[in-house]
């Protein structure tokens, strides 16, 4: 008999319908060994060596394994490929290991779970990754060092039951530091001017846009350096009233002329299969699912066997996917849609795990369909995401057509105006075929150069710059990312450690950081710097990449963190305590007529009396919209789940039932807000680019 260890039960049922009788499939539940919860766990004085012990709930899953073990011929440790499974099978093993017979041991890999690929890795064992298990057990002592250290800090000098991370302080001084970039940006107005025009001969209205006057370019370009980056917005010349009011009488019943008319083709390219970052990206943009939903659900899709390995950062497709993808886009839409060669993708990440495959679908003509009639409508739908994605990324380009018509006025005051319209025209899908971008053609009337045009209108429209977006789950990640900070495998216990904590909250999906989260970074920003800062943990993440590939001892890199963190630590206990502010609510306590305040609690925001506890009146805390109910007009609040989840519902429940998961969805009932959103210009620039949805 053969002992097969895994993580999970349900990769244990998938794995056991590839193995014969002669193997025995157990789970050992995730981890079995971590560092104590009651203590440090990490001897500072005896070269940093940590105290791992086994879990208290992993007793009788270790008791039980030791049983199989003894009696198995071979222990075959098949955790998930990466540092996290690593360590598992370690710990695993050296619970087992009696001693006498350390070549029972071996450790398969695989990134999908199929007949083909368990087959491959089982005739193919090697051994625990030293290197892999060194960087895993080197993250775990320097963000116990950090946690266990700084948080009986912050419960003496900000708010008893308070803690901090090392790479959670830094994603929520992102998210404070955007806060406050957007508290100081100063909103600028502007005025863009479009006319309608149509040809002589047919009534074809198209809108032209106003972009030269006097051979002066109107539209400008305003950069702003933020915490994590250049922010650009987009305005126009014409910053009043007046100014767009003058334009708009100057081009009334004029002669307009086609003065160039430009073709050309163009070709859109299909994007590179999913890694863990743009897979939660996209489930967040398209869905609205959080990362740490995203992970649920992919995990599942792994386990079951339907998905490769959903925690990577590589963009690369073995040569099998490759050839399977090519010959299914062949035999259903045709040749002419598989480009000559395959698509190779270059990874972005300077230390991608060339070895993983990018996420794809392990059968690519296994449905989406299928997959929620199996596992439910979750499930499908980011399924399908993948599957389209991958199989996109193997079929050839797009051909558009894109025309760009140019038109020119002089105004009755002499000035001479330029105008522009776009149009497209998609020639050949290519792979939008399977995974279209919502492109929508936009057909131009056949104008000619030198013919004129009728003005049927012109509109002036009133906007202001935008100040830089709030995160959300898609760009926060994005940015993690390219400051290089964190894991693949730890974007979304990122983002869902702080808004556990109550640092940050949503609001319409965008994160929001609390008076207590603010509290906690500035303290931290104050007098940790050199810690809660970009540079320094995105440098923490490449000595742990140099651990992990190249084999660098862990424990010199943990100490020179270390010794300047423990004098600071030092210093900082000295430092005066910070006071949370509490916002108040316009309202007076009806107990003793006090102002009433929002405050933050275990459990999320609740209103209280400002002289708490001598005064115990306390209500729950309703967040009221500029929307109203479209069954009995009564006021939309947000609403939060057992679980958590804000959604949109009546005030007036359980009266009227009406609820929202997105106060956009409103809109389809055909309600409006009450103040009307204004139109922004849309901005441009590495920080706005990932966080438009």
């Amino acid at each position: 008999m053969k002992l097969v260890i895994v993580e999970s039960p349900t990769k244990a049922r998938t794995i056991s319908r590839f193995l014969g009788d002669n193997y025995v499939i157990k789970a050992s539940m995730g981890h079995v060994m971590d560092l104590p919860k009651s203590k440090l766990g990490v001897d500072v004085d005896n070269n940093f060596e940590p105290q791992f012990e086994i879990s208290p709930d992993k007793k009788a899953t270790i008791s039980e394994l030791k049983k199989l073990a003894k009696d198995a011929e071979e222990v075959i440790l098949a955790t998930d490929p990466d540092r996290e499974g690593e360590a598992i099978s370690a710990n695993i093993a050296q619970q087992l290991d009696s001693g006498k017979a350390k070549n029972k041991f071996a450790r398969i890999v695989f990134h999908e779970i199929t007949k083909d690929a368990i087959e491959e890795a089982i005739q193919h064992p090697g051994v625990v990754n030293q290197q892999l298990v060194d960087a895993q057990i080197a993250r775990r002592v320097l963000d116990r060092l950090v946690g266990y250290k700084l948080s009986p800090i912050l419960w003496t000098k900000v708010r008893r039951g308070l803690s901090a991370g090392r790479v959670q302080s830094v994603a929520l001084r992102l998210i404070v530091e955007r806060e406050r970039e957007r508290e100081k940006f100063a909103k600028e107005e502007y005025w863009t001017v479009v006319v309608t025009l149509t040809k002589q001969s047919e009534k074809f209205p198209v809108d032209f846009e106003l972009i030269e006057i006097n051979s002066e370019k109107i539209e400008q370009q305003k950069a702003f350096t933020l915490y994590d980056g250049k922010y650009t917005v987009t305005k126009t010349i014409i910053t009043s009233e007046q100014q767009a009011k003058e334009i708009e009488q100057d081009l009334q019943k004029q002669a307009y002329t086609v003065a160039e008319v430009l073709k050309r083709e163009t070709k859109r390219s299909p994007q590179p299969p999913y890694t863990t970052s743009t897979l939660q990206q996209d489930a967040s943009r398209r869905f609205g699912y959080s990362g740490k939903r995203t992970m649920t659900l992919a995990q599942k899709l792994y386990e079951e066997g339907y998905i490769t390995y959903h925690r990577t950062d590589s963009v690369n497709l073995a040569q099998a996917a490759v050839s399977q993808i090519r010959s299914f886009v062949t035999k259903t839409y045709g040749e002419k849609f598989v480009p000559e060669n395959p698509k190779a993708y270059a990874n972005k990440q300077k230390l991608a795990q060339e070895a993983h495959e990018a996420i794809r679908p392990t059968k690519v003509n296994v449905s989406a369909e299928q997959i929620s009639q199996d596992l439910g409508s979750a499930f499908g739908k980011l399924y399908e995401l993948i599957w389209r994605r991958a199989v996109a990324s193997q079929m050839s380009d797009a051909q558009i057509e894109s025309t760009t018509v140019y038109v020119d006025v002089t105004g009755v005051s002499g000035k001479k105006y330029k105008l522009k319209a776009n149009g497209s025209v998609l020639v050949f899908e290519g792979f939008l075929k399977v995974n279209p971008f919502g492109l929508q053609d936009k057909k131009l009337p056949n104008f000619i150069a030198l013919e004129t045009l009728k003005a049927e209108n012109v509109l002036t429209e009133k906007h202001e710059t935008p100040p830089p977006p709030r995160y959300n789950d898609a760009s926060l990640i994005s940015s993690l990312e390219e400051e290089g900070i964190g894991r693949p495998s730890t974007y979304a216990s990122i983002i869902s450690t702080i808004e556990a904590r109550n640092y940050i909250e949503r609001e319409q999906g965008r994160f929001v950081p609390t008076s207590v989260g603010m509290a906690v970074n500035d303290f931290l920003v104050k007098n940790f710097s050199d810690i809660d800062d970009i540079p320094f943990t995105a440098n923490m993440e490449d000595e742990l990449d140099a651990i992990a590939n190249n084999g660098k001892p862990w424990q010199p890199m943990i100490k020179d963190f270390y010794t300047p963190f423990a004098q600071k630590l030092k210093e900082v206990s000295k430092a005066e305590r910070v006071e949370i502010p509490a916002e108040e609510t316009g309202e007076m306590c009806p107990k003793d007529g006090a102002p009433l305040v929002i405050r933050v609690g275990r459990f999320g925001k609740f209103i209280s009396c400002k002289n708490f506890p001598t005064c115990d009146f306390k209500k729950p805390f309703v967040l009221e919209t500029n929307y109203i109910c479209p069954k009995d007009g009564g006021k939309i609040i947000a609403k939060k789940t057992k679980k958590g989840r804000t959604f949109y519902g009546c005030s007036n429940y359980p009266n009227c039932n009406f609820a929202v998961w997105k106060l956009t969805d409103i809109k389809k009932t055909g309600e409006e807000p009450k103040k009307p959103a204004k139109k922004t210009a849309k901005p441009a620039s590495k920080a706005t680019s990932s966080s438009q949805i």
